[in-house]
């Protein structure tokens, strides 16, 4: 069983080369996913379609982990997220706070400025 700081890792990783699947396996059945900008989504299901759905508008994200930190079950990371697809290459700095139980994560939340994908945009 990989350690919580070696499950998290891995987990970025895979979105490098993303399969929603593959990457909804990483969390529990009733996991909660939440980009604090916007709404949680809970449930593997539910985490699944919503990485599905991101992934109509962008195909990959190449996390650069910083630095990362591991107390217990609890893991956090400072990294950049360089979102590819739909034209654009937006680097954008993230927090991230990791809930781990076992081989899954059961909570991921992520810190960042909503403003800079909406300037990438011009929304």
């Amino acid at each position: 069983m990989p350690s919580p700081d070696e499950l998290v890792r891995d987990m970025c990783r895979s979105w490098s080369d993303p399969d929603p699947d593959r990457i909804a396996a990483f969390f529990a059945e009733d996991a909660v996913y939440h980009n604090i900008p916007t709404e949680p989504v809970v449930g593997r299901t539910a985490i699944r379609d919503f990485i599905a759905g991101f992934l109509t508008t962008f195909e990959a994200v190449d996390f650069d982990i910083h630095h990362q930190i591991t107390a217990g079950n609890l893991v956090m990371n400072e990294r950049t997220d360089t979102l590819r697809g739909a034209g654009h290459t937006i680097p954008l700095p993230v927090t991230g706070v990791f809930e781990v139980a076992g081989d899954t994560i059961l909570a991921w939340r992520d810190y960042f400025d909503m403003g800079v994908i909406n300037r990438a945009f011009n929304l």
